[in-house]
């Protein structure tokens, strides 16, 4: 019955635009930059929202403060992903910082393998190669660059997508209008702005109250839809951050 539910939610007809290593300590962030990036497709194409993904923490991994990567989720027919690519790859190039290691890669639902959800899940757990990374994507045929540095960025980027696609991995950097939502808020408010369900972390329907929204608590992803975590704080709730 899960699983039947978990197909239901899913969206389908998605293309995945994931990007990785793009700043620095000084410059703006990868959320911050994939946010501009869906803001030049949008003028052409659906944009259905962008999420982050937690990749694995180690030492031998360099990134600058998280080691999480962004992706674009777009609603549009494949053969516009060359034009989405290239849209995003020029955005990337204008804005490239020295010192950053930039990826891009993109990909169809009907592009995503269980190799792909592989590597993936392991770039959530261990280190992974650029290598790998490369080889997979031309295995799979899918599109995959580096754009500057070491191009290190290339395995968050197609980690990312793979993430992206399974709909239940992350949280939303940019839902709807979600980012407009600031300090005490009511649940119509919250879910006119795009957010499909606010729940506590009992898996407890919040339908009505205010919920304190704090800066960067955003919508996680699960089973298909941007759900709003909150935990009871004195007469309502307040947002949680999720990873």
């Amino acid at each position: 019955m899960l699983k039947r539910a978990y197909r239901l939610a899913l969206v389908r007809n998605m293309i995945y635009l994931g990007i990785d290593d793009t700043d620095t300590l000084e410059s703006r962030g990868t959320g911050n930059l994939a946010r501009v990036i869906a803001a030049a497709i949008a003028q052409s194409h659906e944009v259905f929202g962008v999420t982050r993904h937690q990749l694995f923490v180690h030492k031998d991994i360099p990134f600058t403060s998280h080691n999480s990567c962004a992706v674009i989720h777009v609603q549009a027919a494949e053969s516009a992903m060359d034009r989405i690519f290239e849209t995003a790859k020029k955005v990337m190039l204008a804005d490239f910082v020295e010192g950053s290691d930039p990826g891009l890669s993109i990909a169809s639902d009907n592009q995503i393998s269980s190799s792909l959800v592989a590597f993936a899940q392991d770039a959530k757990t261990v280190v992974v190669t650029q290598q790998r990374a490369r080889e997979l994507a031309l295995n799979c045929g899918v599109r995959l660059e580096g754009l500057g540095g070491t191009n290190g960025g290339v395995i968050g980027a197609i980690a990312g997508v793979a993430l992206a696609s399974l709909q239940n991995d992350g949280r939303f950097l940019l839902k709807g209008r979600n980012r407009e939502l600031h300090g005490a808020c009511t649940v119509p408010e919250i879910v006119g702005a795009g957010i499909d369900e606010v729940l506590t972390l009992k898996g407890e329907t919040v339908s009505n109250g205010l919920v304190q929204i704090p800066k960067n608590a955003t919508p996680s992803y699960v089973l298909g839809k941007a759900v709003l975590f909150v935990e009871p704080s004195g007469d309502g709730f307040v947002a949680l951050k999720r990873a």
